[in-house]
């Protein structure tokens, strides 16, 4: 398939980025482009200007502060893969970037930009929002605003992120006493048919579905069911609840709702134990 026609913009800052993003409404930015660039080819993005922003320098990092990991957004798959920092402190983190596709896309995909670009089939989305992490965004005037996980998703390609913002930085914390992180899918790099992400902290399990509906979701009716007592069985019972999970030629919605049961229960148990 062939894109739509756009313009091409490559700009040294993020400063640059906000001033073109509020030329242009219709503009998307690009960072490594494995998320954006497929959706162009299928024409489901159609943006009128791409802001290459993959050259910005200091927004590739992964640094210890004081009560949270800080990763810079144009931190690639590859280096959370093997970051020694993550693996100690945020396992559930880097385990997953590992998963991500073949490693030619993790040595160009970037975090922060499959977080913008919103995908539900997406991994990271659902980690991070298990993880309860929190999002920086760098507007005009190089303000910056911070985003909870449970509020940054908020449609199908969709997030809080406003027209004239960039995603700039992620903070996930540190504090993490079980995890888990499981998908299913057909070939390797494949998008996950579901996936669930699991993080367990000071006894609370926080579990998040991947491709179960329009955006990554919270499985509240299954944490509701732990905190009243519910074995990992009983839990995962409720693990379809509140779901709309996609209806296509690689797996039927009641497939799907039935998939997530299973690994939900398995999630629960490995983060538990």
């Amino acid at each position: 398939m062939i894109p739509a026609s756009f313009d091409y913009v490559r700009v040294p800052s993020i400063e640059d980025a906000v001033v073109a993003l509020s030329a242009d409404p219709e503009a998307k930015i690009l960072a490594g482009g494995h998320s954006l660039l497929p959706a162009m080819k299928l024409r489901v993005a159609r943006p009128t200007t791409l802001i290459d922003i993959a050259r910005i320098e200091g927004l590739s990092y992964i640094r210890e502060e004081t009560d949270h990991i800080a990763i810079g957004a144009l931190t690639r798959h590859h280096d959370m893969a093997t970051s020694e920092l993550l693996h100690a402190s945020v396992p559930i983190a880097s385990f997953a970037a590992a998963q991500i596709g073949d490693p030619a896309v993790r040595h160009v995909g970037t975090l922060g930009g499959s977080i913008a670009h919103g995908d539900p089939a997406g991994d990271m989305p659902s980690v991070l929002l298990a993880l309860g992490a929190t999002f920086v965004a760098t507007g005009v005037g190089s303000v910056t605003r911070t985003i909870a996980a449970d509020d940054l998703f908020t449609g199908l390609f969709e997030t809080a992120l406003s027209s004239h913002e960039v995603l700039t930085e992620i903070r996930v914390p540190r504090a993490i006493d079980g995890w888990s992180f499981l998908k299913f899918n057909r070939r390797a790099q494949d998008w996950a048919l579901v996936g669930v992400s699991a993080v367990r902290v000071e006894g609370h399990v926080r579990v998040a579905l991947t491709n179960m509906g329009l955006t990554p979701l919270r499985a509240t009716a299954v944490e509701q069911a732990l905190m009243g007592g519910a074995d990992p069985a009983t839990a995962a019972a409720h693990a379809h609840e509140g779901t709309a999970p996609p209806d296509d030629a690689f797996a039927s919605a009641e497939y799907r709702r039935a998939l997530v049961k299973v690994l939900v229960e398995r999630a629960l148990e490995e983060a538990i134990e």
